[in-house]
Protein backbone atom coordinates (compact mmCIF):
# COMPACT_ATOMS: atom_id res chain seq x y z
CA UNK A 1 0.00 0.00 0.00
CA UNK A 2 1.18 3.75 -0.49
CA UNK A 3 0.15 6.50 1.79
CA UNK A 4 -1.06 9.69 0.25
CA UNK A 5 -3.36 12.83 0.04
CA UNK A 6 -5.80 14.55 -2.54
CA UNK A 7 -4.31 17.82 -3.25
CA UNK A 8 -7.44 19.55 -3.19
CA UNK A 9 -7.07 21.47 -0.34
CA UNK A 10 -3.92 22.90 -1.14
CA UNK A 11 -5.47 25.28 -4.23
CA UNK A 12 -2.68 27.84 -4.11
CA UNK A 13 0.25 25.44 -3.62
CA UNK A 14 1.80 24.69 -6.48
CA UNK A 15 1.98 21.20 -7.40
CA UNK A 16 5.76 20.67 -7.03
CA UNK A 17 5.79 22.34 -3.39
CA UNK A 18 2.98 20.09 -2.20
CA UNK A 19 5.02 16.95 -3.60
CA UNK A 20 8.30 18.36 -2.00
CA UNK A 21 6.06 18.90 1.92
CA UNK A 22 4.45 15.87 0.79
CA UNK A 23 7.06 13.64 0.30
CA UNK A 24 9.80 15.45 3.10
CA UNK A 25 6.67 14.33 5.79
CA UNK A 26 5.99 10.39 4.73
CA UNK A 27 3.79 10.69 2.22
CA UNK A 28 3.98 8.19 -1.15
CA UNK A 29 1.37 9.31 -3.58
CA UNK A 30 -0.76 12.42 -4.48
CA UNK A 31 -4.08 12.16 -6.09
CA UNK A 32 -4.27 15.30 -8.10
CA UNK A 33 -7.03 17.33 -8.23
CA UNK A 34 -7.76 18.46 -12.09
CA UNK A 35 -10.45 20.58 -12.23
CA UNK A 36 -10.58 23.55 -14.91
CA UNK A 37 -8.81 26.48 -14.86
CA UNK A 38 -12.10 29.17 -14.89
CA UNK A 39 -11.69 30.85 -11.62
CA UNK A 40 -14.87 32.44 -9.89
CA UNK A 41 -16.57 30.46 -6.88
CA UNK A 42 -16.43 26.79 -6.61
CA UNK A 43 -18.08 24.19 -4.79
CA UNK A 44 -16.69 23.43 -1.47
CA UNK A 45 -13.16 21.17 -1.55
CA UNK A 46 -13.70 21.90 -5.52
CA UNK A 47 -11.94 24.08 -7.92
CA UNK A 48 -8.19 22.87 -8.00
CA UNK A 49 -6.17 22.69 -10.89
CA UNK A 50 -2.83 21.25 -10.23
CA UNK A 51 -2.50 20.13 -13.91
CA UNK A 52 -3.77 22.01 -16.77
CA UNK A 53 -5.15 18.74 -18.23
CA UNK A 54 -6.04 20.83 -21.41
CA UNK A 55 -3.99 20.11 -24.14
CA UNK A 56 -1.32 18.38 -22.17
CA UNK A 57 1.12 16.13 -23.38
CA UNK A 58 3.15 13.03 -22.94
CA UNK A 59 6.29 15.14 -22.72
CA UNK A 60 4.84 17.87 -20.18
CA UNK A 61 3.05 14.63 -18.55
CA UNK A 62 6.71 13.40 -18.07
CA UNK A 63 8.08 16.12 -16.92
CA UNK A 64 5.54 16.52 -13.88
CA UNK A 65 5.90 12.73 -13.12
CA UNK A 66 9.49 13.32 -13.03
CA UNK A 67 9.59 16.35 -10.56
CA UNK A 68 7.48 14.59 -8.52
CA UNK A 69 9.91 11.45 -8.34
CA UNK A 70 12.60 13.81 -7.14
CA UNK A 71 10.48 14.26 -3.71
CA UNK A 72 9.47 10.59 -3.39
CA UNK A 73 6.38 10.99 -4.96
CA UNK A 74 4.10 9.26 -7.80
CA UNK A 75 0.83 9.95 -8.73
CA UNK A 76 -2.30 6.95 -7.82
CA UNK A 77 -4.77 8.99 -10.20
CA UNK A 78 -6.72 12.57 -11.68
CA UNK A 79 -9.20 13.74 -9.78
CA UNK A 80 -12.33 15.46 -10.93
CA UNK A 81 -15.63 15.07 -9.25
CA UNK A 82 -18.10 17.52 -10.89
CA UNK A 83 -21.54 16.84 -11.55
CA UNK A 84 -22.37 14.36 -15.23
CA UNK A 85 -26.07 13.94 -14.26
CA UNK A 86 -26.49 17.58 -13.66
CA UNK A 87 -30.31 18.60 -14.72
CA UNK A 88 -28.81 21.32 -17.11
CA UNK A 89 -27.61 20.72 -20.19
CA UNK A 90 -25.04 23.22 -20.67
CA UNK A 91 -23.86 22.86 -17.78
CA UNK A 92 -23.55 19.09 -18.40
CA UNK A 93 -21.80 19.32 -21.51
CA UNK A 94 -19.16 21.56 -19.65
CA UNK A 95 -18.51 19.13 -16.94
CA UNK A 96 -18.41 16.04 -19.43
CA UNK A 97 -15.92 17.75 -22.15
CA UNK A 98 -13.43 18.44 -19.16
CA UNK A 99 -13.66 14.85 -17.87
CA UNK A 100 -13.06 13.56 -21.42
CA UNK A 101 -9.78 16.06 -21.06
CA UNK A 102 -9.33 14.66 -17.80
CA UNK A 103 -8.89 11.21 -18.72
CA UNK A 104 -6.76 12.05 -22.26
CA UNK A 105 -4.17 13.90 -19.88
CA UNK A 106 -4.03 10.89 -17.83
CA UNK A 107 -3.62 8.89 -20.69
CA UNK A 108 -0.84 10.85 -21.94
CA UNK A 109 0.78 10.91 -19.02
CA UNK A 110 0.87 6.71 -18.22
CA UNK A 111 -1.45 6.72 -15.45
CA UNK A 112 -4.28 4.28 -15.23
CA UNK A 113 -6.79 5.71 -13.02
CA UNK A 114 -9.09 8.90 -13.06
CA UNK A 115 -11.80 9.17 -10.00
CA UNK A 116 -14.91 10.97 -10.52
CA UNK A 117 -18.41 11.12 -9.88
CA UNK A 118 -21.60 9.36 -11.77
CA UNK A 119 -23.47 12.04 -10.74
CA UNK A 120 -27.48 12.88 -10.08
CA UNK A 121 -30.42 15.03 -10.58
CA UNK A 122 -31.81 15.64 -6.84
CA UNK A 123 -35.28 16.06 -7.97
CA UNK A 124 -35.71 12.33 -9.64
CA UNK A 125 -35.59 9.27 -7.51
CA UNK A 126 -32.71 6.67 -8.13
CA UNK A 127 -34.07 4.40 -11.14
CA UNK A 128 -34.53 7.54 -13.45
CA UNK A 129 -31.12 8.61 -12.59
CA UNK A 130 -29.79 5.31 -13.33
CA UNK A 131 -31.55 5.58 -16.76
CA UNK A 132 -29.91 8.60 -17.92
CA UNK A 133 -26.09 7.43 -16.87
CA UNK A 134 -26.58 4.30 -18.68
CA UNK A 135 -27.15 6.87 -21.57
CA UNK A 136 -24.94 9.47 -20.76
CA UNK A 137 -21.57 7.45 -19.56
CA UNK A 138 -21.64 4.58 -22.73
CA UNK A 139 -19.72 7.38 -24.62
CA UNK A 140 -17.58 8.17 -21.19
CA UNK A 141 -16.63 4.99 -20.33
CA UNK A 142 -15.86 3.85 -23.79
CA UNK A 143 -13.42 6.93 -24.57
CA UNK A 144 -11.44 6.23 -21.08
CA UNK A 145 -11.52 2.34 -22.22
CA UNK A 146 -10.08 3.23 -25.32
CA UNK A 147 -7.53 5.83 -23.60
CA UNK A 148 -6.16 2.73 -21.66
CA UNK A 149 -7.77 4.35 -18.23
CA UNK A 150 -10.39 2.87 -15.55
CA UNK A 151 -13.00 5.41 -14.61
CA UNK A 152 -13.52 5.06 -10.85
CA UNK A 153 -16.16 6.55 -9.18
CA UNK A 154 -16.52 7.17 -5.64
CA UNK A 155 -19.22 5.92 -3.19
CA UNK A 156 -20.33 9.53 -1.90
CA UNK A 157 -24.07 10.70 -1.64
CA UNK A 158 -23.38 14.68 -2.06
CA UNK A 159 -25.91 15.73 0.13
CA UNK A 160 -23.83 18.12 2.40
CA UNK A 161 -25.68 21.31 1.72
CA UNK A 162 -29.68 22.25 1.16
CA UNK A 163 -28.94 22.66 -2.66
CA UNK A 164 -28.10 18.65 -3.01
CA UNK A 165 -31.17 18.01 -0.70
CA UNK A 166 -33.14 16.11 -0.46
CA UNK A 167 -31.51 12.95 -3.47
CA UNK A 168 -27.86 14.27 -3.75
CA UNK A 169 -25.94 14.78 -6.60
CA UNK A 170 -24.59 11.29 -6.63
CA UNK A 171 -25.97 7.94 -6.99
CA UNK A 172 -23.73 6.03 -6.83
CA UNK A 173 -23.76 5.62 -3.22
CA UNK A 174 -25.48 2.08 -2.14
CA UNK A 175 -24.93 -1.61 -3.02
CA UNK A 176 -27.81 -1.90 -5.30
CA UNK A 177 -26.31 0.73 -7.88
CA UNK A 178 -22.98 -0.06 -7.87
CA UNK A 179 -24.17 -3.78 -8.74
CA UNK A 180 -25.62 -1.77 -11.67
CA UNK A 181 -22.81 -0.37 -12.48
CA UNK A 182 -20.43 -3.22 -12.64
CA UNK A 183 -23.12 -5.26 -14.46
CA UNK A 184 -23.15 -2.56 -17.25
CA UNK A 185 -19.60 -1.77 -17.56
CA UNK A 186 -17.80 -4.23 -15.98
CA UNK A 187 -14.13 -4.01 -15.36
CA UNK A 188 -14.07 -1.14 -17.63
CA UNK A 189 -14.85 1.13 -14.44
CA UNK A 190 -13.88 0.66 -10.80
CA UNK A 191 -14.60 1.76 -7.49
CA UNK A 192 -12.87 4.60 -5.19
CA UNK A 193 -14.04 3.54 -1.81
CA UNK A 194 -14.20 6.19 0.71
CA UNK A 195 -15.37 4.08 4.10
CA UNK A 196 -16.87 7.49 5.40
CA UNK A 197 -20.03 7.61 3.44
CA UNK A 198 -21.18 3.91 4.45
CA UNK A 199 -21.07 5.56 8.21
CA UNK A 200 -23.73 7.90 6.91
CA UNK A 201 -25.82 5.59 5.53
CA UNK A 202 -25.49 2.78 8.92
CA UNK A 203 -23.81 0.00 5.82
CA UNK A 204 -21.72 -2.28 6.88
CA UNK A 205 -18.66 -1.54 6.27
CA UNK A 206 -16.60 -5.12 6.23
CA UNK A 207 -19.63 -6.31 4.06
CA UNK A 208 -19.69 -4.06 1.56
CA UNK A 209 -15.70 -4.42 1.61
CA UNK A 210 -16.05 -8.08 0.94
CA UNK A 211 -18.75 -7.55 -1.98
CA UNK A 212 -17.31 -5.39 -3.72
CA UNK A 213 -12.99 -5.24 -2.85
CA UNK A 214 -12.45 -7.02 -6.13
CA UNK A 215 -13.38 -3.65 -8.09
CA UNK A 216 -11.61 -1.04 -5.77
CA UNK A 217 -9.33 0.46 -7.78
CA UNK A 218 -8.39 3.68 -5.53
CA UNK A 219 -8.97 4.09 -2.09
CA UNK A 220 -9.74 7.40 -0.22
CA UNK A 221 -9.32 7.62 3.84
CA UNK A 222 -11.33 10.04 5.47
CA UNK A 223 -13.94 9.75 8.59
CA UNK A 224 -16.99 11.16 9.39
CA UNK A 225 -18.97 11.52 12.84
CA UNK A 226 -22.15 11.33 13.57
CA UNK A 227 -23.72 14.09 15.70
CA UNK A 228 -26.39 12.07 17.98
CA UNK A 229 -28.19 15.02 19.17
CA UNK A 230 -28.39 16.31 16.00
CA UNK A 231 -29.40 13.21 14.52
CA UNK A 232 -32.05 13.14 17.75
CA UNK A 233 -33.37 16.43 16.52
CA UNK A 234 -33.63 16.19 12.87
CA UNK A 235 -34.38 12.23 12.52
CA UNK A 236 -32.69 10.57 9.59
CA UNK A 237 -35.07 11.45 6.86
CA UNK A 238 -32.68 14.47 6.91
CA UNK A 239 -30.05 12.43 5.21
CA UNK A 240 -27.21 13.99 7.08
CA UNK A 241 -28.45 17.46 7.36
CA UNK A 242 -27.30 18.88 10.49
CA UNK A 243 -25.74 15.36 12.03
CA UNK A 244 -23.45 14.10 9.54
CA UNK A 245 -19.65 15.63 10.38
CA UNK A 246 -16.57 15.08 7.72
CA UNK A 247 -13.30 14.36 10.09
CA UNK A 248 -10.01 13.50 9.51
CA UNK A 249 -8.83 9.80 10.24
CA UNK A 250 -9.23 8.65 14.05
CA UNK A 251 -11.44 11.50 14.82
CA UNK A 252 -14.64 9.91 13.26
CA UNK A 253 -16.72 6.64 13.51
CA UNK A 254 -15.15 4.82 11.05
CA UNK A 255 -13.31 1.33 12.72
CA UNK A 256 -9.88 1.88 11.12
CA UNK A 257 -8.24 -1.85 12.39
CA UNK A 258 -11.75 -3.33 10.33
CA UNK A 259 -11.03 -0.92 7.17
CA UNK A 260 -7.65 -2.68 6.86
CA UNK A 261 -8.12 -6.10 7.70
CA UNK A 262 -11.42 -5.76 5.22
CA UNK A 263 -9.01 -4.47 2.90
CA UNK A 264 -6.21 -6.90 3.33
CA UNK A 265 -8.31 -10.12 2.96
CA UNK A 266 -10.17 -8.93 -0.25
CA UNK A 267 -6.49 -8.22 -1.80
CA UNK A 268 -6.14 -4.19 -2.12
CA UNK A 269 -2.56 -2.93 -2.67
CA UNK A 270 -3.24 -0.09 -3.73
CA UNK A 271 -3.36 3.72 -2.62
CA UNK A 272 -4.56 4.84 0.67
CA UNK A 273 -5.55 8.64 -0.29
CA UNK A 274 -6.10 11.19 2.55
CA UNK A 275 -9.04 13.47 2.15
CA UNK A 276 -9.16 16.48 4.25
CA UNK A 277 -12.50 18.07 4.59
CA UNK A 278 -12.55 18.27 8.21
CA UNK A 279 -13.65 22.17 9.36
CA UNK A 280 -11.32 22.06 12.18
CA UNK A 281 -8.13 22.06 10.30
CA UNK A 282 -8.36 24.35 7.39
CA UNK A 283 -8.82 28.27 7.11
CA UNK A 284 -4.97 28.08 7.22
CA UNK A 285 -1.85 25.93 5.57
CA UNK A 286 -0.09 25.46 8.85
CA UNK A 287 -3.97 23.50 10.16
CA UNK A 288 -4.19 21.90 7.01
CA UNK A 289 -0.84 20.66 7.14
CA UNK A 290 -1.30 19.91 11.08
CA UNK A 291 -4.54 17.66 9.74
CA UNK A 292 -2.87 15.87 7.09
CA UNK A 293 0.16 15.00 9.59
CA UNK A 294 -2.47 13.99 12.55
CA UNK A 295 -4.65 11.58 10.03
CA UNK A 296 -0.89 10.14 8.73
CA UNK A 297 -0.21 8.81 12.21
CA UNK A 298 -3.32 7.08 12.81
CA UNK A 299 -3.51 5.27 9.18
CA UNK A 300 0.77 4.92 9.12
CA UNK A 301 1.07 1.70 10.73
CA UNK A 302 -1.38 0.02 9.00
CA UNK A 303 0.61 0.57 5.66
CA UNK A 304 3.03 -2.26 4.73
Amino acid sequence: MQLGLLTAPFEDTKLQDVAAWAGANGFSSLEVACWPSLGGKNRRYAGTSHINVDGLSADQGQDIIGGLAEHGVSISGLGYYPNPLHPDEAHREDVIGHLKKVITGASSMGLSIVNTFVGGDRTLNVDENWSRAREIFAPIVAHAKDSGVKLCFENCPMIFSYDEWPGGHNIAYSPMIWRRIFEEWGDAVGMNFDPSHLILQFIDQNRFIKEFGPHMAHVHAKDLMIDRDGLYERGILSAGMGWQVPRLCGLGDVVWPDFFSSLYRVGYDGPIIIEHEDRLFEGTDEKIKRGFLLARDVLQPFIK
